[in-house]
């Protein structure tokens, strides 16, 4: 008999759609990889994902939810509950690494490299908090939703405040080319680049056909190649994740020595035709089928 896995996708934020995308996808190399699938298109309600899980008689969820609810650790916290094996990360790493204030310092802690920055309270900084350039971002939020890049002598968005939360995370801006790195359980499988037209890696970069441009592997010297799979692996560890992890960094080669420096971790990276981290699965030998059916033998439950 077939082992029965049920997909959740959708969810309530700000990343719905991209999920959404993300669940069909992976339903349909779940399919191919052999196994019995259902789709589950997750609200807001607890008590209704409870129900609609319980009545699929999974054997494991596999979560392609994207932003809050779905990778912050609430889900993981329902799916505990209830006892049901579940992919990606738990509960305490899902939202460890949701918060990117929290997960920066224990980054930091770890000896991982990150930018300067702090956390701004609404109405605490009319001014500049940083030298510009600086970068404004919600803090439990992904696919760099709401993420301002403050250049030049423009007026800055924490005066508006265009944020639903009552604080933000500020960064210094870190020149230089964007990489991510994949990691699958205790493997880093390879490093990847992406340039995009726009400038910045933005949601319409990340999702739109022909946003960007992916360069796999990515074009380093072999030593900062192998230190990015090594903190990228560091990261994974740092924040108690398992199954599949993204790291994006960047990479400032602009001056006599690189430096990298991480941005955050993905504990539920996106598996749209556009993601990455099927892409870098791919050229590690892995398919996309394959790397599903690794994530759902993988899977477990922290109840």
């Amino acid at each position: 008999m077939k082992r029965r896995v049920t997909v959740l996708m959708g969810g309530a934020s700000a990343e719905r759609e991209v999920s959404l995308n993300s669940g069909r996808a992976a339903a349909r190399a779940l399919e191919d990889a052999g196994f019995a699938v259902a789709l589950v298109d997750v609200g807001r309600d607890p008590a209704d994902l409870a129900a609609k899980v319980a009545a699929s008689r999974p054997d494991v969820v596999f979560n392609a939810l994207h932003g809050r609810f779905g990778e912050d650790g609430c889900v993981q916290g329902v799916l505990n509950l209830m006892g049901v094996p579940y992919t990606h990360s738990g509960l305490l790493a899902s939202a460890a690494a949701m918060d990117k204030a929290f997960a920066r310092t224990l980054f930091a802690s770890a000896g991982i490299p990150v930018a300067e920055g702090r956390v701004v309270r609404k109405g605490e900084c009319p001014g500049d908090p940083l030298p510009r350039p600086y970068v404004v971002k919600p803090i439990n939020e992904g696919s760099s939703v709401g993420v301002y890049i403050v250049r030049g002598d423009g007026a800055s968005p924490l005066a508006a405040w265009p944020f639903e939360a009552a604080e933000v995370l500020v960064e210094s801006f870190i020149p230089g080319r964007e990489l991510t790195a994949a990691v699958m359980g205790e493997r880093a499988l390879g490093v990847l680049e992406i340039t995009s037209e726009r400038g910045f890696y933005d949601y319409e970069a990340k999702y739109a056909p022909g946003g960007s441009r992916h360069l796999m592997p990515a074009p380093l010297p072999p030593a900062d190649y192998d230190e990015c799979c090594r903190l990228a692996l560091l990261a994974h560890r740092t924040l108690g994740c398992r199954g599949v992890s993204r790291t994006d960094f960047r990479y400032d080669d602009s001056g006599a020595k690189a430096r990298l420096v991480v941005l955050e971790v993905n504990t539920q990276p996106g598996m749209t035709a556009t993601s990455l981290v099927p892409e870098i699965a791919g050229h590690a030998g892995i398919s996309f089928p394959d790397l599903v059916r690794w994530m759902v033998e993988n899977a477990a439950c922290d109840g």
